[in-house]
């Protein structure tokens, strides 16, 4: 019942840019913080971007300046805008959507399929 589907990945040369989009369905958009994760062969799974319900932010330190996390509560999208893309930056992203339940009740969660980004040089 609950959807998160991301889209928007692909090939990019060095230097490109790439717009992921993750929509949901089947949740209350707007009381979830939302946010972007990578994983690549080998690696463990990070955060790269987040925001929250009150539209506050937080970035990878790896990310920061090149990548623009935003959501769009309307339509119950979450975007990554990715611009001056390192070959580094390839790896399979994910869409997560959390709700705090605060210091008794466990965090909510869900998770999207994932959308494949690779950038070459």
């Amino acid at each position: 019942q609950v959807q998160l589907v991301e889209s928007g990945g692909g090939l990019v040369q060095a230097g490109g840019s790439l717009r992921l989009s993750c929509a949901a369905s089947g949740i209350s958009f707007g009381i979830f913080n939302m946010g972007w994760y990578r994983q690549a062969p080998g690696k463990q799974r990070e955060l790269v971007a987040a925001i929250t319900t009150g539209g506050a932010t937080n970035y990878a330190d790896s990310v920061k300046g090149r990548f623009t996390i935003s959501r769009d509560n309307a339509k119950n999208t979450v975007y990554l805008q990715m611009n001056s893309l390192k070959p580094e930056d390839t790896s399979v992203y994910y869409c997560q959507a959390r709700r705090s339940m605060g210091w008794v009740m466990n965090d909510i969660t869900y998770w999207g399929k994932g959308t494949l980004v690779t950038v070459s040089s």
